[in-house]
């Protein structure tokens, strides 16, 4: 996987990051979601490189490689906002003081938080599978909790911990032919480490907590996306049945939004990675035209 790419560990204030880069050109930051690490863009990754983009993939703060501080009951030290004040600083330590950014799944949710609070590093913003959490939360009914009930029982003291860790590989499935054996190797060698779900958990407790609040703060002093926004879901997902035209909801959080839907199920990094990368191209690709018109520096600093 990732030929050509290096590995870096970041140390930031509270976490070390692990990191993969490769390329040469504007930088492009993919997110990953639950419960996979940085090697899911292993069959994206490659083709932004070849279309000429500098590609970052980092494991979130407590996934993969990656490491947190110690949970604490308010769950602060795994909001999207602490998760994204260290990809802000990773991208600064590569050398990139602006850069445009993809995130899926809970990685969609650190997309947006950093969006929204760096606004002058973001240059352009991809929401894959996703939609804010508090949007999530304000639609809550019978069809979500029973689809979505994962969310409420992470969110439970110690319980989920018991439960995973005692039979990781029955808990967390996937198929080594479709994910890629390495990328299957890696995520499985992370889902049977009691702290990387102990993080992954924590991610879920500052969800329905701590990020619920700044996501109403923001929503109540008016703050939106200011940078273009693509958002993209799986067609073989849950999230167009649940809620209907994703792009509705996401036009409340950003005035300049646009985006389809591709034929793959929820891992679309995986399943479906021609079609993404060919669509996050062309979305990326206009940072260029933006450096060209002196609106934006989307190369490294």
């Amino acid at each position: 996987m990732f030929e050509g790419f290096e590995t870096h560990t970041v140390r930031t204030a509270e976490a070390s990051v692990f990191v993969r880069r490769g390329g040469n050109g504007p930088p492009v930051l993919l997110l990953h979601g639950h419960p996979r690490t940085s090697a899911t863009w292993h069959r994206v990754a490659p083709r932004l490189v070849e279309w000429g983009f500098t590609v970052v993939c980092p494991d979130l703060r407590g996934y993969g490689r990656s490491r947190g501080p110690a949970p604490t009951p308010d769950h602060t030290g795994y909001s999207k906002r602490a998760v994204a004040e260290d990809l802000s600083a990773v991208m600064r330590e590569l050398g990139h003081t602006r850069f445009a950014l993809a995130g899926h799944d809970r990685g969609g949710a650190v997309a947006l938080r950093l969006a929204l609070d760096h606004p002058d590093a973001v240059s352009r913003v991809a929401l894959l599978d996703c939609l804010p959490i508090t949007e999530h939360l304000s639609r809550a009914d019978t069809e979500f909790a029973t689809q979505w009930w994962h969310w409420f029982f992470f969110a439970q003291p110690d319980i989920p911990e018991r439960v995973i860790n005692a039979d990781p590989d029955g808990w967390y499935r996937g198929d080594p032919e479709s994910m890629g054996r390495e990328n299957y190797e890696e995520w499985r060698a992370a889902t049977r480490n009691p702290d990387v779900v102990r993080a992954m958990l924590e991610d879920y407790r500052a969800g329905l907590t701590v990020d619920r609040r700044h996501e109403e703060a923001d929503r109540a002093a008016g703050v939106r996306i200011r940078c273009p926004a693509l958002v993209l879901w799986s067609l073989r997902d849950d999230l167009e049945d649940l809620y209907g035209d994703p792009l509705k909801i996401w036009r409340d959080w950003a005035p300049d939004v646009r985006g389809h839907g591709i034929d793959s199920g929820h891992h679309v990094a995986e399943e479906a990675p021609d079609e993404l990368a060919a669509a996050l191209a062309g979305f990326f690709d206009g940072v260029r035209a933006d450096d060209a018109a002196g609106q934006g520096d989307g190369r490294p600093a």
